[in-house]
């Protein structure tokens, strides 16, 4: 990370006035992207500061930059990190993956023995999980727990991932078991020799799950085309 004026850090109950403007920017990134993570209140947020399961960074002259937090499933056999986001003006500058570590480290401190798990759309976030360790996984690895899964019902794409059966869906599921793991050299070797085939796949992936929800032809046999770019930009933001 090129900036020395941000500090990340554990969050604390002093930050709870940042829970609003980042909750705030965490729809607008989802609806920007076409994708969604489960949508959270500025309540919830503040109270994951106040627990101590949260890192945050700020400038040094108190401007919020990034977050992400913990949460616990299946009474605290998998831990996610959760909600990770940059503020817009700092994206792509070393931020996020400095946070990913921090609050990777600090679910490993509190919950030493949790497989910790997350779900992304984004190669950027695979690159960066496969330097801590995760590996890719099918969805049947990840929690059960039905609360987390009712978390996916604010994200568009809740239709695709319940039409497979909660097995698959847009976002890749990747994981770090602490007693079954390869080092983070090794994994971060494999995505490297890997990512384009894992690009080309991601991009498969999307449209295999998403040709089935695209409108069909009509009675004369011609594509319904204002209603498939209107479900184009809903998806894709394109």
């Amino acid at each position: 990370m090129d900036n020395q004026n941000i500090i990340i850090r554990v969050a604390t109950p002093d930050d709870v006035h940042y829970a609003e403007a980042i909750t705030d920017e965490m729809a607008e990134s989802a609806k920007a992207r076409g994708t969604g993570i489960a949508r959270r209140s500025p309540e919830y947020v503040a109270d994951k500061m106040k627990e101590g399961k949260a890192v945050i960074a700020v400038t040094t002259d108190g401007k919020w930059v990034g977050f992400c937090y913990i949460e616990t499933w299946s009474h605290g056999e998998y831990v996610a990190n959760s909600g990770l986001i940059v503020a817009p003006e700092y994206r792509k500058t070393g931020v996020a993956k400095a946070i990913k570590k921090k609050i990777f480290n600090l679910s490993r401190e509190k919950y030493p023995d949790s497989k910790i798990f997350g779900l992304t759309t984004g190669l950027a976030v695979m690159k960066i999980n496969s330097e801590l360790g995760y590996e890719p996984v099918t969805y049947s690895e990840l929690t059960q727990d039905e609360a987390f899964w009712a978390g996916c019902k604010s994200c568009v794409n809740y239709e695709i991932l319940m039409s497979k059966d909660r097995k698959n869906c847009m976002c890749t599921a990747m994981l770090y078991d602490p007693k079954d793991h390869y080092k983070p050299e090794e994994t971060q070797q494999f995505f490297e020799e890997n990512k384009t085939g894992l690009e080309r796949l991601l991009q498969f992936k999307r449209w295999k799950l998403l040709k089935p929800f695209l409108k069909k032809k009509d009675d004369n046999g011609n594509n319904s085309g204002s209603q498939q770019k209107s479900f184009l930009q809903y998806f894709f933001n394109i």
